[in-house]
């Protein structure tokens, strides 16, 4: 077996603006609708608990109705895909 060491860069040191940080929120929640459509896609179910077996999770409900918990790792992956733009020399404005 292959011994893999993730390497992601360094975004410690770059700061968003508020506008960056509250859309964040939005990117996050399109993280989870994503996810959702391609587990349905996959033919998972809602289910109380997750069951690899019979493809049923409680994650398969809107955003606003996940556990804090899993809002936090939609919010993750939406704030740091955010910084890495940024670290990389993009900008990101807002069209009126």
């Amino acid at each position: 077996m292959k011994t893999y060491t993730p390497k992601p860069l360094d975004t410690d040191n770059v700061e968003l603006s508020e506008d960056l940080l509250l859309l964040t929120e939005k990117i996050a929640e399109n993280v989870h609708d994503v996810w959702a459509r391609g587990r349905i896609e996959q033919g998972w179910t809602y289910g109380d608990r997750r069951d690899d077996l019979l493809k049923t999770t409680p994650c398969l409900v809107p955003y606003s109705e996940l556990p804090e918990s899993e809002k936090e790792y939609d919010r993750k992956t939406a704030l740091n895909t955010l910084k890495l733009v940024i670290a990389l020399g993009y900008t990101i404005e807002k069209s009126n």
